[in-house]
């Protein structure tokens, strides 16, 4: 977790929440991030929104070393956000549900040299170069906290799940140097057949999609001439260059297209949506939203649900929330659910807070409940005590109550449950719960604990008090003691050149020293490009008539390094050649 002044962070997101142990980053990581920062500074001034290219200067965000998230916490604290460190790809709904509560998750891992164009796991230079300087700007970071809510409350599927486990494991291999192709390509077909199970677009799925093609690959003004804001783009040397390229499709942004429009995060993408602006995305996700099950409720949200298998809530007519994962709904002959229920651990809630005596204690097997309107259409929530006297439903007294549906309620009246003197919950002994010739719920089974409401009004994922359902444990790793990493000889190498540029002058022992690095060089590391490309640097700073700078610029130039390297080397060689 980051340090004093950090925002609250919600029980259910706590157990994502890892640290960054900043003495593991060996100086060639500090490398890694400078290079990329300081093409960030020079190359996007002109061609990333001008929100990111304010942002970047005013997040306070240093170029020379990789930042502490403990730092950009305190910057964000600013707008109103903070920062968390996570740890690689987390779940969609964790992840949103950080951004839903005005929290930045950042990954603290960093991109090795040979993806410092582009990596598909979540780094620090995404997370930091790329989302961070841009939530600076309050219309922007507005778009993205909503975006976040919506995510979190998306209901996805199992097979979903199945799908990111296997993208986890791809983003893992694609990052580890001693991968091999054939381990690459056995992750990616492992990809390939999870995504061959999903049917249909589950609504994490369609948020997942627009939060792709906006925050992380978004594009903003005009479809001629636009401006980049995505933060996939933001932190990709390569592509953020190559995507304003008119070989990559522009099309103006719908929500519609991008949730209708896949995407691979392993290649570059072919088509890229541009905004007009960030108000525009605003009230395009606002619409959206409305299509959701959190906003829609009604049988289909509960199917959603159904098929997600996963904890849910489910919001009544009359405020009573049910948090759970429904097992099965029965439906009358027009297809309207009348009775759900769930399975396992289910709590019951209002307003978001947990109703005593209704924890997953109680309804740890599940819950079942009617849902719909009395014969007469009567409407129970809307019922006041002395209708409710007039129904039948006394305390201590037997009470039948016969629903639209055909589902008929017969027990003794334990307990009626009020809000603003309208009952939420009505709790019943020795009762018996029909529905045509099917028996709901037996008196055997004690207490029946039945919802009032005439119908779902929103269903959303999750748990409506997380606080009181997730009862998991903060992990507690402050005593753990992290020793500086010895380093190897590259790793030295690295770090000797960082402490010349860095002192206070330059004089004619740094300039041995640097010879001597560049010797060791030669002898051992002729694939070493980032390293030459500082040597380079500190060549044209302090000496630029070394006879070493033109060796050092014919071998960058010459070596078949790759288009990947040779495209960083050629960025290299302009930004030092014009610094």
């Amino acid at each position: 977790m980051t340090g004093k002044g950090t925002k609250k962070v919600p029980v259910q997101l706590q157990p994502f929440i890892s640290k960054q142990y900043y003495q593991r980053y060996t100086p060639i990581d500090h490398a890694v991030w400078r290079f990329v920062m300081r093409q960030n500074h020079y190359f996007l001034k002109e061609i990333a929104h001008p929100a990111y290219v304010n942002g970047l200067i005013d997040s306070g965000i240093k170029t020379e070393s990789i930042p502490k998230v403990d730092d950009m916490n305190t910057s964000l604290a600013k707008v109103g956000w903070g920062a968390v460190t996570i740890d690689g790809l987390i779940p969609g709904a964790a992840f949103y549900g950080f951004l839903a509560n005005r929290l930045l998750p950042i990954a603290t891992e960093l991109r090795k040299v040979q993806n410092i164009a582009y990596t598909p796991a979540p780094d620090m230079i995404h997370e930091a170069a790329g989302h961070a300087p841009i939530l600076l700007d309050e219309s922007y970071r507005e778009f993205v906290r909503k975006v976040g809510e919506m995510g979190s409350k998306a209901l996805s599927s199992k097979e979903k799940l199945e799908v990111f486990m296997a993208v986890r494991h791809l983003t893992i291999v694609a990052e580890d140097p001693k991968s091999t192709p054939e381990q690459v390509k056995e992750a990616e077909m492992k990809v390939a057949e999870a995504r061959k199970k999903v049917q249909g677009l589950s609504e994490a799925d369609q948020v997942s999609r627009l939060f792709w093609w906006t925050v992380e690959y978004g594009l903003v003004g005009e479809l001629s001439n636009p401006k980049i804001y995505g933060a996939g783009l933001l932190s990709s040397v390569g592509e953020s260059k190559s995507c304003l390229a008119d070989d990559v499709r522009k099309i103006p942004f719908t929500v519609e297209e991008c949730v209708k429009t896949a995407y691979d995060v392993t290649k570059p993408q072919p088509q890229l949506f541009v905004c007009k602006n960030f108000s525009e995305l605003a009230s395009a996700v606002d619409q959206f939203a409305a299509t959701m099950a959190f906003r829609k409720g009604g049988t289909e949200s509960l199917e959603k649900a159904l098929l997600s298998d996963s904890i849910a809530t489910l919001v009544f007519s009359s405020g009573l929330q049910v948090t759970g994962t429904v097992a099965t709904i029965l439906k009358d002959e027009n297809g309207e659910a009348v009775y759900f229920r769930t399975k396992g651990p289910t709590a019951l809630a209002l307003d978001n807070k947990q109703l005593n005596g209704h924890g997953i204690e109680t309804h740890r097997k599940g819950f079942g409940t009617p849902i719909g309107r009395l014969e007469g259409n009567v409407v129970l929530e809307n019922c006041s005590f002395a209708q409710l006297n007039d129904l039948g439903i006394i305390n201590g007294s037997l009470a039948v109550l016969k629903f639209k549906s055909g589902v008929n309620v017969s027990g003794v009246v334990k307990d009626i449950l009020l809000s603003n003197g309208k009952p939420i919950l009505i709790s019943f002994k020795d009762c018996q719960v029909t529905y045509k010739e099917q028996v709901l719920f037996e008196p055997a089974w004690g207490t029946f604990d039945m919802a009032v409401g005439a119908a779902i009004t929103s269903v959303f994922a999750g748990a409506a008090d997380p606080d009181t359902y997730f009862n998991w444990p903060v992990k507690d790793d402050s005593w753990e003691i992290v020793e500086q990493q010895s380093l190897n000889e590259l790793e030295n190498l690295y770090k000797e050149i960082r402490t010349i540029r860095e002192g206070a002058e330059w004089n004619e022992q740094g300039l041995f020293h640097v010879n001597e690095v560049l010797r060791i060089l030669n002898e051992s590391y002729p694939n070493e490009w980032l390293l030459r490309l500082e040597i380079l640097e500190l060549y044209k700073m302090h000496n630029e008539s070394h006879p070493n700078v033109t060796s050092l610029v014919k071998m960058l130039k010459t070596t078949d390094w790759g288009p990947s390297v040779k495209q960083m080397i050629q960025r290299g060689l302009t930004l030092i050649n014009n610094s």
